[in-house]
């Protein structure tokens, strides 16, 4: 949580308004936003729950949906017709080793994840011969790669638009001063303000007006999945301008964002807005039963709406960073905490499925294996799994990287049935490779390989290899 602190003299926002006039990398409403960005942050105009009373789940306005559901084709296609998918494509790959934008990385079966949502919304529209538009927002970091890489989708039927979201000076920790301005004008000057900037960005990029003239009415922002129009009909039925898809919290969660009634409305709650002495109260799974997956419906009028009248003040995330040895700031904000701003939001309760990020390459072992196949774009869960929670994977840093990954394996084991996995060490894995339950592989004092075809269960193995029971 923030502590209080001075606001600086106006005099510091006009040098820093002064100083952004003379630079020309970005455009005046990117400037105007930055300033709006800053002003707020040294204002303290910051949120924090918990400092009052204990913070309360959001009960009343949580929808559950008993999936599946189908609606008839005819009321299908109108729906679809309504909707955009936004996806988020501004992050690169760098944790894993990628120098381009994180959505080339390779999932399945040579797919991408950007092949994978690319198949999921042809589909939707050869089923139900709608026009889903996909909506791509970059950033400076991703846009030059990706405009190559959406030239093999030139061939689609299906409609491409690209925007970038806003390009921020970073600002040195000393002076508070945009570090551009001080002669940093490559890239390692400049970031991009969080997934929060999706609306004034796509606004500004002139995409929502054309979005909405085309009769488009709501945004999917995250992942298309064909189970969308279930939801996006009780969003037209009931006039809701925004929807936060949230999914049941286990103990791998416990740091996940909720949504609470505050001041009567709905409103997300991250860790960093709880007072130390509810910090545990937050954890609880058995209070907050619930988290956000970061996948919104959003109304694109209300979009329109909220930031002409400059009414999004999402809180704001302070990022402090080291820079080529220059201690700087970044200020960002979130999507999901726009929430609270849109009218009769609410929360939905779509199955863990849905819920499938890829942050590191133990995430990506999951995606590749039988635990999940691909239909249609759409990676869904294997029924045969029977445990309802996927299994925890810890691997070492020697598979951090997905180049150094892929070579550790030479083909993904099957973990179907496996529980909890960790790999430490120098460990090769052979083919055809059957693991359950419990299994720790630990090579830290030399070279492992794991032969082919075998069936290893409650086992920690070392070098020989040798197994030994757990």
């Amino acid at each position: 949580m923030a502590t209080a602190v001075e606001a600086p003299p106006a005099t510091v926002i006009e040098k820093i308004k002064l100083e952004l006039a003379l630079l020309d990398q970005i455009s005046a409403e990117e400037k105007a936003g930055f300033v709006n960005l800053v002003e707020r942050y040294l204002s303290l105009e910051m949120t924090s729950f918990g400092t009052r009373s204990s913070p309360q789940p959001m009960r009343s306005l949580c929808l559950t949906i008993i999936w599946p559901l189908f609606l008839a084709e005819a009321e299908t296609k109108s729906l679809l017709d309504k909707l955009a998918v936004l996806k988020l494509n501004g992050g690169l790959g760098t944790t894993m080793g990628c120098t381009g934008p994180k959505s080339v990385i390779e999932v399945r079966d040579g797919l991408t994840f950007l092949d994978l949502i690319v198949k999921q919304i042809e589909h939707l529209n050869s089923t139900y011969g709608s026009e889903v538009p996909l909506v791509l927002m970059n950033s400076f970091n991703t846009h030059e790669d990706t405009l190559e890489i959406v030239r093999k989708y030139e061939g689609s039927k299906l409609d491409v638009m690209i925007f970038n979201q806003s390009q921020y000076p970073r600002i040195c920790a000393d002076d508070l001063m945009p570090w551009p301005a001080k002669g940093k004008t490559d890239k390692a000057g400049w970031y991009p303000p969080g997934h929060g900037d999706v609306f004034p960005a796509l606004y500004n990029s002139g995409k929502l007006d054309e979005l909405i003239a085309e009769g488009k009415e709501y945004v999917f922002i995250a992942n298309s999945d064909n189970l969308g129009a279930i939801i996006l009909k009780h969003l037209v039925d009931n006039g809701n301008e925004y929807c936060m898809e949230v999914t049941p919290k286990t103990l791998a969660d416990v740091k996940g964002g909720t949504l609470i009634a505050y001041e009567g409305r709905v409103q997300l709650l991250e860790i960093a807005q709880v007072a130390d002495e509810h910090v545990n109260e937050f954890k609880s799974i058995d209070k907050f039963k619930i988290f956000n997956t970061n996948n919104m419906w959003v109304s694109l009028k209300a979009i329109k709406r909220l930031v002409e009248a400059d009414a999004l003040k999402m809180e704001i995330i302070p990022n402090p960073k080291e820079v080529d040895g220059v201690k700087v700031l970044q200020l960002e904000t979130a999507a999901g905490a726009a929430i609270r701003f849109f009218d009769k939001a609410i929360g939905v309760n779509v199955p863990r499925s849905r819920f499938l990020p890829v942050k590191a390459t133990s995430d990506l072992l999951l995606v590749q294996s039988d635990l999940y196949t691909v239909e249609e774009g759409s990676v869904l869960r294997n029924p045969a799994r029977k445990s309802a929670e996927n299994p925890s994977v810890e691997l070492g840093p020697e598979f951090k990287k997905v180049g150094n990954f892929l070579q550790r394996f030479k083909s993904i084991p099957s973990i179907l049935n496996l529980d909890t996995l960790k790999v430490v060490g120098d460990v090769v894995f052979g083919k055809d490779i059957v693991l359950k339950g419990t299994v720790i592989v630990d090579a830290l004092k030399e070279k492992l390989e794991i032969p082919d075809e075998a069936v290893i269960e409650n086992k920690k193995v070392t070098p020989g290899p040798t197994y030994s029971d757990l």
